[in-house]
């Protein structure tokens, strides 16, 4: 039970390459400028904002989420104490090329462009999608992956609920964007963090990374599915993970079991877990400030 309880900023013109840096410490996630890094084959966009130094906090996304569908309440939150990175994956938002459609390519992509940022060492934050790609980082790449925060996102063969849980978000009447309902809890609660995070994931109005249509929601839908359905009845991934990891998510996650999280908290040699009450896939954005000083604890300790 013990274990339960337990180089300045340069701004790219039109025609420029960012060299690859942290921004100033003022800079926010609505407003931090997109820059570019080219490695292998792929442009990749990202946005870097925090202090310079210490250990960088590398998010990676969920399913057809792009960098502007992150939480700026928890990204700007970090940013305060530690440098933060968050980036498009091939094909997807300013970043070019054609979207991967599984989670070793995802994986593939995601080493070299924190490779060609220069980073010795990084810590991640993969939430949903974004964690299956953490997992594979973590367990492959141990002399780059420092410490692991795995949110709302399951293992391997852990099964999933996509098709009927977006069918159902859609289904609805005056439902302009399913997050409210994919995200968070129905209670009176769980709807006004949601209506909140939508404001709060709005706030940004210039240099928005385009919407994601059907071809990445396909490609990452088959990612997902396939990942999820392919069983690893030995778990090998999770026993191969030695670094520190935070398995985070809410009391009922109708997308990716929480179930799903338990069993990453009882595989994985060094796991943390937190349950949130009343809440769904996005906990850690409907709790995002216990979210953010647990695991700013939780990665500086």
């Amino acid at each position: 039970m013990h274990k339960f309880i337990k180089s300045l900023l340069l701004i790219a013109t039109t025609f420029s390459i960012v060299e690859p840096g942290i921004a100033s410490a003022a800079d926010k996630l609505e407003t931090a400028p997109t820059q570019f890094l080219e490695t292998n084959g792929v442009k990749f966009s990202y946005r870097a904002l925090g202090p310079k130094t210490g250990t960088p906090l590398v998010f990676l996304q969920h399913f057809t989420g792009t960098m502007d569908a992150w939480d700026p309440a928890v990204v700007n939150a970090f940013a305060k104490t530690r440098p933060v990175v968050v980036f498009n994956n091939r094909g997807v938002g300013a970043t070019n090329g054609v979207v991967a459609d599984n989670v070793a390519q995802m994986t593939t992509d995601g080493y070299a462009f924190i490779q060609a940022l220069g980073y010795k060492k990084v810590d991640l934050l993969g939430f949903s999608l974004g964690g299956f790609v953490a997992q594979e980082l973590a367990a492959q790449h141990p002399e780059l992956i420092h410490k692991v925060i795995l949110a709302g996102t399951t293992h391997q063969g852990g099964g999933n609920n996509l098709m009927k849980v977006l069918n159902e978000a859609f289904s609805r009447a005056n439902a302009p964007d399913p997050r409210d309902y994919l995200f968070f809890s129905q209670s009176d609660a769980g709807k006004k963090a949601g209506a909140e995070f939508l404001s709060r994931v709005y706030a940004r109005t210039k240099d928005r990374d385009p919407e994601s249509g059907k071809d990445i929601a396909d490609a990452h839908g088959k990612a997902l599915i396939v990942w999820t359905s392919t069983p690893d009845p030995e778990y090998k991934t999770l026993t191969a993970i030695q670094q520190p990891v935070l398995v985070v998510t809410g009391s009922n996650d109708t997308m990716l079991d929480t179930a799903g999280s338990i069993t990453l908290y009882k595989h994985i040699k060094n796991a943390q877990l937190v349950l949130y009450p009343d809440s769904n896939h996005g906990s850690i954005f409907q709790y995002h400030d216990s979210f953010v000083n647990t695991a700013n604890y939780f990665l500086s300790h």
